[in-house]
């Protein structure tokens, strides 16, 4: 095995490769831009609105935690079940 021609073919591609690119560096001399569009701005303003509004509204949940707190809170059997079959059905 010859060393020597490896080392020249190298050599050559890396030649190559450094010229094409200070051509190409050399002329391109364009801006990137970016342009927003308005529904993407919609979708930033929607959002900011989704992160500035609590995970749980405290106002419908306090009810139901009192009575869970207290040891009030009763699920009707029926009424569960039927939902659930619902969600199910749904589902499906």
């Amino acid at each position: 095995m010859r060393i020597e021609a490896y080392t020249q073919v190298q050599q050559l591609y890396k030649s190559q490769k450094t010229s094409r690119s200070a051509a190409t560096s050399a002329t391109v001399s364009a801006r990137d831009q970016l342009q927003i569009s308005s529904i993407g701005k919609d979708i930033q303003t929607a959002k900011a609105a989704l992160a500035a509004t609590p995970d749980i509204r405290e106002e419908l949940t306090a009810s139901v935690k009192a009575s869970v707190q207290n040891g009030t809170y009763s699920v009707d059997n029926s009424t569960f079940a039927a939902k659930l079959l619902e969600k199910y059905s749904a589902l499906v």
